[in-house]
């Protein structure tokens, strides 16, 4: 085999290999890690209150002081074009490997800000807690509460979200890490009586899964630019709890330790894999378990794809994958 299986240019190889090195650096082998190096790659950009950037003002929001919990609220100017019904929402978690980057992170922002711009949507991206600092399942409570919060809000005053934002079309979507949280999300959503917000999708883009096994994407591409496998193992330890493996319920959805999830109303889905991410085996598996359980799921694969192709605009897998966004809401919505 190979010793560079994917082609590359060289300054995504010397990124990918720059913070694969921090991260492995950061993340300790006793599950803990330094807060200073998993930092150094998280360039924040400020919220854009009052001077819209590409046509969409953004504005950082407090729910809970106390655990830093915010989110970043996306507005598209308002067009002629918009339907009666107004425009969708969508609850963004970050990727991150629930240990590092910040919903304030550029490239997030960026993408966020495209979203709300091509999809004409209100786009509420939610900076959740970090491990080990904070394990599972603080994020998933940290995204599910901003919901809770957004939607209780709409129910007092309406202050929140603009006043064409339809919370009855609202999505959930997250890259990595996020993409993980957004299927917990909705499994935790599935008992929960919300006043205005319905959930009718779920855009994951190559969702963090995983578990003991070794596939055979993780043995091809064990050193593979931006999340080698030797990371995804130590952001798991960080991330799980004391004494757990990776077929922990949170790690391998489908794993023998699952929890059986054909009874519960999901939402439709689609979910974003690349042939250059050593995690395609598990999204694939996940797409597939969701199918056997009779869940609507949609797989898109990008074959040239590495993981967190959507950090990068100059990619065209970073365009066909907004349009497929697109596409993918507007069908939800006409039912």
């Amino acid at each position: 085999m190979s010793r560079n299986p994917y082609n590359l240019p060289w300054k995504f190889k010397l990124l990918g290999s720059l913070s694969s090195f921090l991260l492995d650096l950061a993340l300790r082998p006793d599950g803990s890690v330094n807060r200073f190096l998993a930092t150094i790659c998280d360039l924040k950009t400020s919220a854009s209150p009052n001077k819209p950037v590409n046509g969409v003002t953004s504005t950082d929001i407090t729910v809970d002081k106390s655990r830093n919990l915010w989110f970043r609220l996306y507005t598209p100017k308002p067009t002629s074009a918009e339907p009666e019904t107004g425009v969708p929402v969508i609850f963004y978690f970050h990727g991150g490997g629930f240990m590092s980057l910040s919903a304030s992170f550029i490239s997030f922002d960026a993408l966020c800000r495209r979203l709300a711009k091509e999809v004409h949507a209100v786009v509420v991206s939610v900076n959740y807690r970090l491990a080990p600092e904070h394990k599972y399942p603080c994020q998933y409570q940290d995204c599910f509460d901003v919901l809770k919060f957004i939607d209780s809000s709409k129910s007092q005053d309406g202050s929140l979200v603009p006043a064409n934002a339809n919370l009855e079309h609202s999505f959930l979507a997250g890259d990595s890490a996020g993409g993980n949280a957004a299927h917990h999300v909705a499994v935790k959503a599935n008992g929960q009586e919300f006043v205005n917000i319905k959930l009718i999708g779920i855009v994951s883009l190559q969702p963090f899964f995983g578990g003991e096994e070794r596939t055979d994407s993780e043995m091809r591409l064990p050193n593979v630019p931006f999340l080698p496998v030797k990371v995804t193992d130590k952001m798991w330890r960080a991330f799980l709890p004391e004494g757990a493996n990776r077929d922990h319920p949170a790690t391998n959805i489908f794993g023998p330790d699952s929890d059986d999830i054909s009874g519960l109303k999901l939402p439709p889905m689609i979910v974003f894999v690349g042939g250059l991410d050593h995690l395609q085996d598990w999204q694939k598996r996940y797409c597939e378990g969701l199918k056997k359980c009779g869940k609507e799921v949609y797989m898109v694969e990008y074959p040239s794809a590495f993981h967190s192709f959507y950090a990068w605009p100059n990619l065209p897998e970073y365009s066909l994958a907004i349009n497929e966004v697109k596409d993918f809401v507007q069908r939800q919505i006409l039912g």
